[in-house]
């Protein structure tokens, strides 16, 4: 198994998905940014560095549509202390 499925396994995030289903609001936020689809989301540590990055790409080369299918293509292991400094991260690391 690779350290990528390991962590999708422990932050439990879908490996593909599509951007409609990726759940919205407190504990996780979804930017798409070109042809990926950033993701930051919330897992608690006791050290407050609480939230992970990961980006998503389509599958196929229709991506107009939420409703296309997207696979997981990166996670952080860096954590974060904020869901900006989480997608700021992402942004940069594409």
């Amino acid at each position: 198994m690779s350290k990528m499925t390991d962590l999708a396994r422990t932050y439990r995030l879908p490996t593909k998905t599509t951007e409609e289903d990726l759940p919205y609001g407190q504990n996780q936020k979804v930017l798409r940014f070109g042809n990926r689809i950033l993701v930051a989301r919330y897992y608690y540590q006791p050290d407050g560095e609480s939230w992970i990055a990961a980006v998503y790409e389509f599958l196929d080369d229709n991506e107009t549509s939420c409703e296309d299918f997207i696979g997981l293509r990166w996670v952080g292991e860096e954590r974060f202390k904020d869901d900006g400094h989480a997608i700021a991260w992402a942004m940069q690391n594409v």
